[in-house]
């Protein structure tokens, strides 16, 4: 199983298998990276306007894995392991229910040009290439039982007790705010 640079697990053989489609690819099928970004990778960025800005994978021998600026990142919805959705509050300064879990980190700024190591890796895929961050959805309970023990993203999970209870006295409180009270109702509540 890969594990992240500190050695605790991260629930996956192969992120790829869990990976979605490219953050960077844009409706119409082309590389905003290579649109937005050029400077920051000007050769990319030329052999993608000379393909008309296509994303790599649009290759017929390509996937998303091959193209050196691949990233995808949860949108941070409903955790993938036991499904448990996510109920954020506004203004509210309570944990979220859901976090972002790293499959694999990819480059940053200050690892850019050099290949990203986990432990158990060696740097990239096996046939050498460049790592990318893949990151998915999990509950903050799951995502505790992927780093303290063997537990994996795809076993089949239902949601903790804890993490039903946090959650239906979130959406408890979401119905209370959505309730219609007239000014009087409000100042009655508020003297009594």
């Amino acid at each position: 199983m890969r594990e992240t640079p500190t050695g605790t697990p991260v629930g996956v053989d192969d992120p790829y298998e869990h990976a979605g489609v490219c953050d960077h690819l844009t409706s119409d099928g082309r590389c905003r990276f290579a649109l937005n970004r050029a400077g920051d990778d000007p050769e990319f960025a030329a052999a993608r306007r000379a393909a008309d800005y296509d994303c790599v994978a649009a290759d017929e021998d390509c996937e998303f894995r091959d193209c050196p600026h691949y990233r995808s990142t949860t949108d941070g919805r409903e955790c993938v392991r036991c499904g448990l959705e996510s109920v954020r509050m506004a203004h509210d300064g309570s944990r979220p229910l859901l976090e972002e879990h790293h499959l694999s980190y990819g480059e940053s700024a200050s690892t850019r040009g050099r290949r990203v190591v986990t432990a158990g890796d060696d740097g990239g895929n096996s046939d050498g290439s460049l790592s990318h961050e893949i990151t998915v959805a999990l509950c903050r309970w799951c995502h505790a039982k992927i780093h303290n023990s063997f537990a994996r993203i795809d076993d089949d999970a239902e949601p903790d007790a804890e993490a039903f209870a946090t959650r239906e006295e979130r959406r408890s409180k979401e119905q209370t705010e959505f309730g219609f009270a007239t000014a009087r109702e409000r100042r009655d509540a508020d003297e009594s």
